[in-house]
């Protein structure tokens, strides 16, 4: 009887101890929330604590001070991660790419956040300021709409830098990531056109083009629209058209390769297959003074397209580049009454601007 009383509580204290998969709602919910600054993801994993009607800032069972005796977690449970796909800097600090757990140390009036490379913790019981640690930065904190439950944001967005910021009862602690966005695309760019995108013409041109509007790695973007046109080898997945023979002349006109861009200009034309195709292009060779080009180009696509308004526009500001101005007058009145009406304002402007003399390609 005793042997079995005893076999009966080892049993009990067994199925106590097993771990099972239920899912258990937990008063600080677990969030995970990934954002892309330019190709860089980041993702920000934290479970939310909520204020409860408690003096969280200032009471240091909830938020130790001065890493008295810990830095505190960011958030409760594990300890709070952030993962950067790309090198990055914080608050101007370089950062390389990975994992990190973060922390926060309250110092009176600022605030050290600490990036830790040992990211898989349970809170900062066990954080090793001197070991553990890759990069410190010190913030000032900021008054905010009141957040019941501990949040990260991400705001003040530009192309190469975002703001996130830890929001909890009424106070915000921002700090600024940027990436060198025309490196880390690049490279991105670089990887991705060794997987299946290498088998895809508009991957390859449109790499050349974002090269091209942000003017950087040209030679290596010419390279790039050259694939696209000419495929990989013995020519797989080549598909030469008008995009991609634009794309190529933009840049050799912007690597100064004239010699090369008018064999490249007369190719493309030949390419002209549609009205977008013709029009996207004639503009392009208005805005490069190629108006003769440009001008036999419409005249041809518009014989087969002779409702065509769009390019009837292109065609007068043909004219007008060739100081036909009444003539290019006369094509706008036409052009008014075959585009639709909200296109009226602008037509309207174009016109006040040929009279005045004062008219340009928008882009060049």
């Amino acid at each position: 009887m005793i042997f079995a009383a005893i076999l009966t509580i080892a049993m009990v204290h067994q199925s106590l101890a097993q771990f099972h998969t239920l899912k258990i709602p937990q008063p600080s919910n677990h969030v995970q929330e990934t954002q892309t600054l330019g190709v860089t993801d980041i993702t920000i994993d934290y479970h939310s604590p909520s204020v409860r009607q408690r003096d969280v800032w200032n009471n240091t069972d909830i938020i130790p001070q001065n890493a008295e005796p810990i830095a505190w977690r960011a958030g409760a449970n594990m300890a709070t991660t952030i993962q950067f796909s790309t090198d990055v800097t914080i608050e101007g600090q370089p950062l390389a790419a990975g994992k990190y757990g973060f922390h926060v140390i309250p110092r009176g009036e600022k605030y050290e956040l600490v990036f830790a490379h040992n990211a898989e913790q349970w809170g900062s019981y066990y954080l090793d300021l001197e070991n553990d640690v890759t990069l410190t930065v010190e913030v000032e904190a900021e008054e905010a709409p009141f957040s019941e439950k501990l949040d990260y944001e991400f705001i003040n967005w530009t192309a190469s830098e975002v703001t996130i910021a830890l929001e909890w009862a009424d106070r915000r602690i921002p700090f600024r990531v940027a990436v060198d966005l025309n490196n880390t695309v690049v490279e991105s760019f670089r990887y991705e056109l060794r997987g299946i995108n290498t088998y895809r013409w508009q991957a390859w041109n449109d790499a050349a083009q974002w090269c091209l509007q942000h003017n950087t790695n040209l030679e290596e973007a010419l390279e790039w629209a050259n694939r696209s046109i000419n495929g990989g080898f013995n020519g797989f997945a080549a598909n030469k058209n008008a995009e991609n023979l634009r794309t190529k002349a933009q840049l050799e006109r912007s690597l100064g390769k004239m010699a090369e861009l008018e064999a490249t200009l007369i190719d493309a034309v030949s390419y002209i297959q549609n009205p977008n195709d013709a029009n996207f292009f004639s503009i392009y060779l208005l805005g490069i003074k190629k108006t003769d080009m440009a001008m036999d180009l419409l005249e041809k696509s518009l014989e087969a397209n002779p409702d065509a308004w769009f390019l009837m526009l292109n065609q007068a500001v043909g004219y007008y580049l060739q100081g036909k101005n009444k003539k290019a007058i006369s094509q706008l009145s036409k052009v008014k009454e075959l585009a639709p009406e909200n296109f009226n304002e602008t037509l309207n402007g174009i016109q006040v601007r040929m009279q005045e003399g004062t008219y340009s390609i928008p882009g060049f």
